[in-house]
């Protein structure tokens, strides 16, 4: 019972630190444009206002990836409930693969969304 405890606190935790940092920067981004911390890449770091709309375009994605996987990683886990470690450790693999796939997908979709409104210098494009 304390491993099944302790994996849920794990497969909950991912799902947990998005909502938390896409409420964040679903309101406001990193004030400085740095390397440190923030949505960084390329087209993103560019100038302000592709910084800052990386920050409330991913910002929304995570909040909303965070809120729906957050249940649904919670519900997965119980039927894990009173099983052997190894059935647990290996089962709980599956919530965390697809907490995973959604914020790789969330990178492709904040890059698409930039790329369709700012041309390469960071500019926006005409609508």
């Amino acid at each position: 019972m304390v491993f099944w405890i302790f994996m849920l606190v794990c497969v909950l935790f991912l799902p947990m630190v998005m909502l938390a940092i896409g409420i964040r920067y679903a309101r406001r981004a990193p004030k400085k444009i740095q390397a440190l911390y923030g949505y960084r890449s390329e087209w993103s770091m560019k100038n302000r206002a592709t910084w800052e709309f990386a920050h409330h375009y991913c910002g929304r994605l995570w909040k909303w990836f965070g809120a729906v996987s957050l249940p649904l990683s919670a519900l997965a886990m119980l039927p894990l409930l009173g099983r052997d470690a190894d059935t647990v450790s290996l089962w709980s693999f599956l919530p965390i693969g697809v907490q995973l796939g959604l914020m790789v997908l969330s990178i492709v979709l904040t890059e698409r969304a930039l790329r369709r409104s700012f041309d390469r210098a960071g500019r926006p494009k005409p609508r």
